[in-house]
Order: structure tokens, then C-alpha cells, then sequence
């Protein structure tokens, strides 16, 4: 159906929507109860019955900011006020519009063992989770097999060289998270993840020494504020336990703050 097709399209664009349905019809009416369509920014899926009553709904939805659900009701009559065009079926529809929020998206760069650990518990959560290593070892079956039943949208991104290019490539308002097996290669994603518009938020793993250091480098190649812009260490602060699992719930709740509308 074409607004299912809508919710999907929706979902790989990480853009908000609102899904219209009719809940009501009375007399005649050009579409029955249960007729679905959803508004996205630009695209429509589906119908409710055009004219003025899909006019004011698809305005509706596209300029109304809706809160929550919300339910209008439209006389089909050519005595009743319209705003798009008189549609005189003689009927009356009550429409309900739900709103779509665009799902959350974070991206994990270093799928090791802190990597998994916050991978598994992401994955539980209702987001786009990216994860990104230039090693082919972390994305065996066996490892990935532990996400099996995830409830978010995982996207393995195994890259040779470079993984501070899939920046470009995520959804806007991503939410980086950095902890690579090297150093340099956390301090090219960091340097990149500056320059790149858009995203949510950056955060990185390390000591108080790598964050002193990555602060001096970051500002030699031209960041004035040096480590300023990016959480280091990433995680809620206070917890005292360095074992993987403890550091990924640590980092995985301060990200949930982050993530919810």
C-alpha cells in the first residue's frame, strides 16, 4: 500500500512525517474509515479523498507542529467553509493525524569490545545505529549474531581506509560516538566530525591525557577551540568501572539523554 511505502521512505530519510487516517465517515464521503495517507515534508503516500479535505489535512500536518495525535473533523457540505475548494458530497469525515518522528541516529565508530558492548544496548532502542571499523575482525558473524534481535536499524559500515569519510554519508543530526583501536584514526574522525555540518553530537572515549592532547592537535589544524565542541571522556561521569560492558552503560545512557525528543 502506498503509505506504507511512505513510512519506509520516510524512515530511510530520517525525516518526519504525519500519518492520516480516517476514523469516521458519515453520509457520502469519497473515501471510507480506514482510508490511510501520510504527509511528508514534500511527498504524499496514498489518499484520503482530495479536494478540501486532504488540502486541509496535508496542511495540517505540514504546519500545524502537532504534539500528538489530533483529531478534525470536515462537513463535506457546500454550506460548510472550506479553504481549498468546495467538495458538496454531503457527507462528513473525521480525520485522525499521527505524527511520524524521524528516528533517532548514532553512529559507533570502533566496533571493539566497548564498541559491542554499547552496540548491544543501543540496538535495543528505536534509532539508526551506524557502526563503523576499518578492521575486518569485529564484524564476524559471530560478533554481529549478537544483535540479532535488534530493534533498531543496524548499518555496518567496514571501511579499508579512511572512516572519517562515512561522516558525509550519515542522516543530519547523527550523534557520533568515537573510540577506534587507534588514536590517529580517532583524531582524523574528530577533526572531520568538526567540519561536518549537521550532525547531533560528538563524543569522544579517552583518558584526561588524550583529551589534553587530541586539544592541542585539534587546534593546530585549525579548530580555535580546540576539544571544546566534543565530550571527552564521553559517558556519564563518576563511574568508576573500566570494564567494557560498564563503559558502553555509561556511555549508552548519557546517549539516551541525548536521543529522545
Amino acid at each position: 500500500m502506498d503509505w506504507l511505502k511512505g513510512i519506509e521512505a520516510l524512515r530511510s530519510r530520517n525525516q518526519a512525517g504525519v500519518l492520516v487516517t480516517v476514523v469516521a465517515a458519515r453520509g457520502h464521503t469519497p473515501r471510507e474509515a480506514g482510508a490511510k495517507m501520510v504527509v511528508g515534508p514534500r511527498d504524499l503516500w496514498g489518499t484520503v479523498g482530495g479536494g478540501n479535505l486532504e488540502a486541509v489535512a496535508v496542511e495540517r500536518a505540514r504546519t500545524g507542529d502537532l504534539a500528538g495525535p489530533e483529531l478534525i473533523t470536515l462537513n463535506l457540505s457546500d454550506r460548510a467553509p472550506y479553504q481549498h475548494g468546495m467538495q458538496c458530497c454531503g457527507g462528513e469525515v473525521t480525520l485522525l493525524l499521527e505524527p511520524l518522528r524521524a528516528v533517532p541516529a548514532v553512529a559507533v565508530f570502533g566496533f571493539g569490545h566497548v564498541g559491542l558492548e554499547l552496540a548491544r544496548i543501543l540496538a535495543r532502542h528505536d534509532l539508526e545505529l551506524h557502526l563503523v571499523d576499518t578492521r575486518t575482525d569485529p564484524f564476524t558473524p559471530e560478533r554481529l549474531d549478537a544483535l540479532h534481535d535488534a530493534v533498531a536499524r543496524v548499518v555496518v559500515h567496514q571501511v579499508a581506509l579512511a572512516p572519517e569519510h562515512v561522516l558525509k554519508d550519515l542522516p543530519a543530526g547523527t550523534h557520533v560516538l568515537v573510540m577506534t583501536h587507534d588514536h590517529a584514526e580517532d583524531l582524523a574522525i574528530c577533526e572531520h566530525a568538526l567540519r561536518t555540518p549537521d550532525l547531533g553530537s560528538i563524543g569522544l572515549i579517552g583518558s584526561s591525557a588524550k583529551a589534553s592532547s587530541f586539544h592541542r592537535k585539534l587546534k593546530d589544524a585549525g579548530h580555535p577551540d580546540g576539544l571544546s565542541g566534543i565530550r571527552c571522556p564521553v559517558g556519564l561521569a563518576g563511574v568508576g568501572d573500566k570494564k567494557p560492558a560498564a563503559v558502553a552503560l555509561s556511555i549508552a545512557a548519557e546517549m539516551l539523554t541525548l536521543v529522545q525528543p
